[in-house]
C-alpha cells in the first residue's frame, strides 16, 4: 500500500461500464522515505475520499481484486482514509 493526498477528482463524459458509479480522483503520492510529494496517478474511490485527505492506496492485481472489479480495467484504488490524529 501507498500513502497519498487526493488533489481532486476527475469528470468523465465516458469510460467503461464497468467502471460506472466509480469516483475517480488524482492522488500526489508520498514518498516512504522523505514524505516529500512525487508521482500523480489515477485512483478509483469507492469509500468516499475527500481532496485533501491523506489515503491508503493499493495497486495492480490487488486493487482489481477489491469490491469485485476483477474485470475492470482499475490499477489503483483508494482502501482507507488516514485519521490526522493518528499521524
Amino acid at each position: 500500500m501507498i500513502i497519498g493526498i487526493v488533489l481532486d477528482s476527475i469528470w468523465c463524459t465516458r469510460k467503461e461500464d464497468s467502471l460506472i458509479g466509480v469516483k475517480l480522483m488524482t492522488v500526489k503520492l508520498l514518498d516512504k522515505e522523505n514524505q516529500d510529494e512525487s508521482d500523480i496517478i489515477v485512483a478509483a474511490d469507492i469509500i468516499g475520499a475527500g481532496v485533501g485527505e491523506k489515503v491508503l492506496v493499493t495497486q495492480g492485481s490487488s486493487a482489481r481484486k477489491t469490491f469485485g472489479f476483477s474485470d475492470s480495467p482499475i490499477d489503483a484504488i483508494i482502501v482507507g482514509i488516514i485519521d490526522n490524529k493518528a499521524v
